[in-house]
């Protein structure tokens, strides 16, 4: 049976040792709350740090921690003090964090934080690869892991995998930024799944998988070394239920059953019934605007003083990161603004704000949620905001108003809130008044299309539409009717080879026999192929053909001293081995080509990167070095536009990063057919591309033909890379 392994960088409890008791609860932060619905079914198993350094730890202490964890369906990564320096206050929340929240001058770049980063990461690769099970599913969490999908993937690369950013991803002009970009992109895109809190984001994300890795992407799927990537939004929701009965509950508590927090609380709203309280909180952290939420309440007490000691903002700031040097300055910061506004406008029966700087229980939580008139929350940069969720979903008389900064990715969910700029300190200190002065009707309204919302897409919605989508991805890879190429079928075909009295083999060049190159004359072939292919073609009775889109000049210059054949431009041109001529297939007419090129000029001119190849018998337009917006754009067009003046003797194809134009009787598998006799018992051919659908189609039932990737081909085989194919070869030897 399959199982779900959650990976976090913490796990959902809170542990800790007192007197060698250990002191085991669970966790009450959003992701433990969201992922409870999952990780309570049967099986699943949660993997994350304890929160306590190795060096704290005996052997005898970790036996125990472990045995608890096994009760509560989890276990434990080990970290040394080193590592939680280096790795988590280090290279996550020094260089990712601010950087992912666009606070570039908060980000430090340290090689010794980098290499840190990636050693813990594959110590989180190795306790999940030691759990794992055939047909087990990996859901992974937030920016601490974004290289371990790859990891694992690398030790067991038919798992599945998701992974969930918890933060915003930034758009590529910050995130290149980042000295190892490559290497974060590549980590996550170990995934099958990769899920967003909003489109932005994805978007985001796409953007710099294009321009960074100049990978190919249709709508949100990227075309990755042997597999297909989805990409979505997925808006985490709340245990709306939770804090809707936890509410409810609270309405109902007597007197004498109320929190002193409640009492003092209380004596605000009873003194005046126009009284209101206007409620603020947050972790202690830069992203999320606290200092400007502070002023902007300033300038409201300065605009509108008819509201002094009538508004009172309750701020409840909770520590985070108090010894990183940003947060200490935060602190301070927020200590004397608060000082000071206090000292500008209290008075002997009004104090405007109330500070709290700590964290609070559940239930007080529920004390300031129920009890506040408005929630003021205005982050600069903030990857969903829970909070906001939360408070509305506690206004059961539907009273209360939000007020919400457009920059938080609750924003998009939650248009009925008041959406500010946190920058525009006059539009946060009028949306105030606004918030003050909104008619209970309009309140009522406003709340009752919000909770609608939050209640059907709660958190645990939120969860399963993950899962689902997760699941999905293994029946599309399930849906492609060749058969993946693994150790079975490598011995087979290897077999097949060693036993055959008369052998032939096609092989494709760009992305079967080499990489894709930005500069096509650079993807050339290594020296390792070239001896494969030369010892390859000395052995008895065995016929080696490079069959590619290449033209003569290209080939002959790489394989000209090989004893192999060349089959030049999809088809139209052939040089058999121990010949030293071209011949044609057949005689095509090209002055079409006339027309064409001033066309695909015109498009070079308004594409930069871009740049022209004619052949003898195609003319084709590279884009590979273009910005990858723009040349989606360019291609649509030129698509369009060649599809109105062509005639069916032409044929448009649309490549890897590669549009091209060649006669339609043209084609590899044409010419292919040609080499094919009856007394071939090993046919073998290999290619990645479109144009090599025609060889396969072409060839007869009994040939081995073997897509390089997943996609769906007419092939009987898919194998996952290049570096597969190269093993291959050898193994031919």
């Amino acid at each position: 049976m399959s199982r779900l392994i959650i990976v976090s960088n913490r796990l959902p409890l809170n542990i800790s040792i007192d007197n060698n008791d250990l002191i085991i609860s669970p966790s009450s932060g959003g992701l433990a709350t969201g992922m409870s619905s999952v990780h309570n079914k049967s099986g699943s198993l949660w993997i994350g740090w304890s929160g306590i350094e190795e060096e704290k730890i005996d052997h005898k202490t970790n036996e125990k921690i472990n045995s608890q964890l096994i009760k509560e369906n989890c276990a434990s990564v080990n970290l040394s003090r080193s590592d939680v320096e280096d790795f988590y206050y280090g290279l996550s929340n020094k260089t990712l964090w601010p950087l992912f929240h666009y606070f570039t001058e908060f980000s430090t770049f340290d090689n010794n934080q980098w290499e840190s980063y990636k050693k813990v990461n594959q110590k989180f690769a190795d306790v999940v690869i030691s759990k794992l099970s055939d047909g087990d599913r990996v859901w992974i969490h937030d920016y601490q892991l974004m290289l371990l999908p790859s990891m694992i993937r690398k030790m067991n690369p038919n798992v599945t995998i998701g992974f969930f950013l918890h933060i915003p991803f930034p758009s590529y002009e910050i995130f290149r930024i980042f000295p190892w970009r490559e290497d974060l992109l590549n980590g996550v895109l170990g995934s099958d799944l990769i899920g967003f809190h909003t489109y932005d984001y994805e978007r985001h994300f796409m953007s710099s998988v294009k321009r960074l890795l100049r990978l190919n992407i249709n709508f949100n799927q990227i075309d990755f070394n042997d597999r297909n990537i989805t990409v979505d939004t997925f808006p985490m929701g709340i245990d709306y239920d939770k804090f809707w009965n936890a509410a409810q509950n609270h309405d109902k508590l007597k007197n004498n059953q109320v929190s002193d927090l409640q009492k003092q609380l209380n004596l605000h709203i009873d003194s005046s019934p126009s009284n209101k309280l206007i409620l603020s909180i947050d972790r202690l952290d830069y992203t999320k605007g606290i200092v400007n939420r502070i002023k902007a309440f300033e300038i409201f007490l300065e605009t509108y003083p008819q509201y002094k000691e009538k508004v009172r903002l309750v701020m409840l700031a909770v520590p985070s990161r108090s010894d990183v040097p940003q947060y200490k300055i935060l602190k301070r910061q927020t200590d004397e603004i608060v000082g000071r506004v206090n000292g500008k406008f209290s008075t002997v029966n009004w104090t405007p704000i109330w500070y709290f700087y700590r964290s609070m229980s559940f239930n007080n939580l529920i004390d300031l949620y129920t009890s506040s008139d408005i929630a003021m929350i205005t982050p600069v940069r903030d990857g969903m905001n829970l909070v906001a969720k939360e408070y509305v979903s506690t206004r059961i008389f539907k009273k209360g108003v939000l007020i919400l900064s457009e920059m938080a990715g609750a924003s998009q969910e939650m248009n009925e809130a008041i959406l500010v700029n946190p920058n525009d300190l006059n539009l946060l200190a009028n949306s105030i008044k606004k918030a003050v002065e909104m008619p209970i009707d309009e309140q009522i309204t406003r709340n009752s299309i919000l909770q609608k919302r939050l209640k059907r897409y709660s958190v645990h919605k939120w969860a399963n539409d993950f899962m689902n989508s997760l699941i999905k991805t293994e029946n599309e890879v399930d849906s492609i009717k060749s058969v993946s190429v693994g150790v079975k079928e490598h011995i087979k075909i290897i077999s097949n080879f060693k036993k055959a009295t008369n052998k032939l083999l096609f092989f494709d060049y760009d992305g079967t026999l080499v990489d894709f190159n930005i500069n096509p004359d650079l993807a050339i072939p290594s020296k390792k192929i070239l001896r494969y292919l030369e010892k390859l073609s000395e052995t008895s009775n065995t016929h080696i053909v490079i069959n590619s889109g290449r033209d003569e000049r290209f080939l002959d210059k790489h394989f000209g001293d090989l004893n192999i054949s060349l089959i030049a431009e999809h088809g139209y041109k052939v040089k058999l081995k121990d010949e030293n001529e071209w011949s044609k297939n057949g005689i095509i007419k090209n002055e079409w080509m006339n027309h064409i090129l001033p066309l695909l000029e015109g498009f070079i001119d308004r594409t930069p990167g871009s740049f022209i190849e004619k052949k003898e018998a195609s003319i084709a337009w590279h884009y590979r070095k273009s910005p990858p917006e723009l040349a989606e754009k360019r291609v649509v067009e030129l698509n369009t536009l060649l599809s109105s003046l062509i005639s069916d003797e032409l044929h448009i194809h649309n490549g890897k990063k590669i549009l091209e134009v060649k006669n339609s009787r043209i084609n590899k598998g044409f010419a292919a057919s040609k080499l094919v006799e009856k007394n071939h018992d090993f046919i073998f051919a290999v290619g990645d591309d479109i144009t090599d659908e025609y060889l396969f189609e072409e060839l007869p039932e009994r040939s081995f033909t073997i897509k390089v990737g997943s996609k769906n081909t007419c092939a009987k085989y898919n194998i996952a890379n290049i570096k597969k194919v190269h093993e291959m070869v050898k193994d031919f030897l």
